[in-house]
């Protein structure tokens, strides 16, 4: 079998372009907005906005603010089918409409229940993620963040996992309609990124590579390592299914023993990660137990392989995250500050000015019983990894999960799954 790597034109990656950081911001992007009772609070992204902007992120020199324009349905049809955004579109008129006239399309169950201007909030966060991806194509940026955007589970013609349209897959397809070579895609939530995955199944240019929980123990209940991409594009999906309760340390060496041996022989062009901050020990969703040090850890590692193979040119989006108070604006602050410039120490303490606000926005929403605990902005926990060129443990789970799913990819990029 012929390589993967060998069927692209060896290249260096491209030079660093000049600009700074784009972020996303605009106060509309809370109008996604399942109502008092779901998960996806939007008070999330509210509060990560105001940490960041405690820390003084947004003001640094470089970094551009842009605004979240509500995609087009020619945008949104890159992904989605227009039977599925009339559906959205008609459950944003009618979100109370008798008889679940929209079930087929995954609209009005628990998970992705309808709301008013429901079509126009989600596209809201497609256009914003497509907008950070515009910054980088065009050079106006070298990074881009997308706090709001991940929506990783929304597919063709379902909405699913609290996503409705696929900002991810979306703003990957106007990378390559506009002549990027190759799209890297690493997703580091706990879920699986399924629906990113579906829309890229059949296209040999970008490749989706998903460590999360294991789909045996988890929703979507997909993302094993025989799911490696369609027709054409073989190898192209990736996965990396993880035991449950893999802590900080073996999640790193997940990460650590597979990504960046990929990504040097896949030579993206550009590199978009998703961060669900779902896979932190307080999540009320999953059953991962990995601390802030360590989520702050892999976004550093993205950092460093954008810089390293793809000019520094890398899409950083938001995603899963339900511990909305406490976990998810650190997390995502951290995402900030590592894509902005210089990071935020995991030991630093968070603002008194943002510890004021936070107790307002909460407030303002009933939840004041979320208050954020935090100290500071870690856990205090330095995490230890043991690097996986220091052996295999065959009677722990966690290291043959690796295993399998290095042999399952690496042979397809010309790696040893033994060596490499």
């Amino acid at each position: 079998m012929t390589p993967r790597s060998e069927l692209a034109a060896p290249h260096a990656g491209p030079e660093p372009v000049p600009g700074g950081c784009a972020v996303v911001w605009e106060e509309a992007l809370l109008k996604y907005d399942f109502g008092p009772y779901h998960p996806m609070s939007p008070v999330r992204l509210e509060l990560t906005h105001l940490l960041a902007d405690s820390f003084g992120l947004l003001e640094r020199p470089g970094v551009r603010v842009i605004g979240a324009p509500v995609a087009s349905d020619a945008e949104l049809g890159a992904v989605h089918s227009k039977e599925f955004i009339a559906a959205v579109r008609a459950a944003s008129a009618a979100p109370d409409a008798p008889g679940d006239p929209y079930l087929p399309f995954g609209i009005g169950q628990d998970d992705v229940p309808a709301f008013p201007a429901m079509h126009e909030a989600s596209a809201r966060i497609a256009g914003g993620s497509i907008a950070a991806m515009e910054e980088i194509l065009s050079g106006r940026s070298r990074r881009a963040v997308s706090f709001a955007g991940g929506m990783h589970h929304a597919r063709e013609a379902q909405a699913a996992g609290f996503c409705v349209y696929n900002d991810a897959a979306i703003a990957i397809r106007r990378a390559l309609a506009e002549g990027e070579e190759r799209v890297l895609y690493v997703d580091l939530d706990v879920h699986h990124g399924d629906g990113v995955e579906r829309a890229l199944w059949n296209e040999p240019r970008a490749v989706t590579l998903s460590l999360h929980e294991t789909g045996e123990r988890l929703f979507p209940g997909t993302g094993f390592v025989q799911d490696t991409g369609g027709e054409g594009a073989r190898g192209c999906a990736i996965n990396v299914p993880l035991p449950p309760r893999t802590g900080t340390g073996g999640w790193l060496r997940a990460i650590t023993a597979t990504v960046p041996a990929l990504a040097r022989a896949i030579r993206p062009t550009l590199l978009v990660t998703q961060h669900g901050a779902d896979t932190h020990r307080s999540d009320p969703l999953a059953d991962l137990s990995i601390t802030l040090e360590g989520q702050r850890e892999a976004m550093l590692l993205m950092r460093a392989l954008a810089d390293e193979i793809c000019g520094g040119r890398w899409l950083a989006l938001g995603g899963g995250g339900y511990a909305v108070a406490d976990v998810v604006p650190r997390s995502w602050t951290h995402l900030i500050a590592i894509a902005t410039g210089e990071p935020i120490p995991a030991g630093a303490p968070v603002p008194d000015a943002y510890r004021a606000q936070s107790i307002q926005a909460l407030g303002r929403r009933g939840l004041l019983e979320e208050s954020p605990r935090f100290p500071g902005m870690g856990d205090g926990e330095a995490p230890e990894v043991r690097d996986w060129a220091e052996g295999f443990d065959p009677d722990d789970a966690l290291d043959r999960a690796i295993q399998s799913a290095r042999r399952a990819a690496f042979p397809e990029w010309g790696l040893d799954p033994y060596f490499d």
